[in-house]
Order: structure tokens, then sequence, then C-alpha cells
């Protein structure tokens, strides 16, 4: 089975960091891009994302609930993750398929929100070094 891929979509790029790791933690390939424009040239050059948790305020063309719909729109399979630090207004018109979380948010409720949008635990991908391996190579945790 493949392993979904989640494209974080973060203007701050610690943060955005931040979150690529998060997802890996989570057990998730992860990608980052660092806006809205960035993102859809991503989706337009591969085939294996499956979610992609951006953030709604973000500098560029669009905003992230812009982005959301621009995705729900072009790849509709795709789930999506959105977070914020302002609380979002039941009237904001999301589309289907999405999660909300609110900034600043932990590795836990990143990691339920995604198993949750992708059916999915897959097993974390982190590799760390093994003490039990003398030839200093990585070994997946």
């Amino acid at each position: 089975m493949e392993t979904a891929v989640v494209l974080v979509v973060e203007s701050e790029a610690l943060i955005r960091m931040s979150a690529v790791h998060i997802v890996e933690d989570a057990g998730y390939p992860a990608l980052g891009a660092s806006n809205a424009d960035e993102a859809i040239a991503i989706l337009d050059a591969r085939r294996d994302i499956r979610a992609v948790f951006t953030d709604i305020r973000m500098p560029g063309t669009m905003d992230g609930l812009r982005l959301a719909h621009a995705i729900r729109h072009r790849w509709p399979p795709i789930r999506l993750l959105v977070t914020s630090g302002l609380n979002v207004s039941p009237d904001e018109e999301f589309p289907p398929n999405w999660r909300f979380i609110l900034k600043p948010y932990t590795a836990e409720h990143v990691a339920a929100a995604l198993h949750d949008l992708l059916g999915s635990h897959p097993a974390p991908l982190r590799l760390v070094a093994d003490s039990r391996r003398n030839d200093g190579k990585l070994a997946r945790r």
C-alpha cells in the first residue's frame, strides 16, 4: 500500500519546518511549500499527494482558504487540513473533506487529524541513529 504524502503550506519557514517534522513523525512523507503558488506547482508535478496541511493566512496570490477551494476543484480526492491562529467562523465556506485545527497546534492534534482524514496510521518515518549499529548509518525508528 502506498503511503500518503502530505504537502505542508506555510509562509513562515520555521513553522513550516516544524510542521513537516510533525507530519513525518505521524508517519507520512511530507513536502513543504511557502505559498499557494508553490503548492499548486508541486501538486501539478506530483500525483502522490493525498493531503494538504495549510495555514489560512498567507501572502501571495491566494490565502489558504482560496487554496483549499482551488485544490478541491482541481484535485477532489486530496484531503485538507487547515490551520490558523484565529478561530474560524462556522460561516466560512470550506470545501468538503476538510478539518480545522487552531494554532498553536500540538503534534498529537495534527497526527490525529491526518489519521482521521486519511484513514491510516502509518509507522513513523523518522530516521534515527541506531546505537546497535557501528557503521554510522541511520535506521528507521
